[in-house]
């Protein structure tokens, strides 16, 4: 599946520190648990990254369906 490929898979995500200073992106579906670690300089990048992808998906004018959040 690449990145331009849709997909019917719902999932849970969350995102927070942990109490050993590392940033969790925690990602949860149909009983699979996964959990990444990052350190606060590596999620900042990874946060530039999304806001980079918002703004060029926003210029392409496309838009795009909404998705359902929880």
């Amino acid at each position: 599946m690449g990145i331009n490929n849709e997909s019917d898979v719902e999932a849970n995500l969350q995102v927070g520190p942990t109490d050993t200073g590392m940033v969790r992106i925690f990602i949860e579906s149909d009983g699979i648990e996964l959990p990444m670690d990052f350190t606060p300089e590596d999620a900042e990048e990874i946060a530039e990254e999304i806001f980079a992808a918002a703004k060029r998906a926003r210029a392409s004018g496309r838009g795009g369906k909404p998705r359902r959040t929880r």
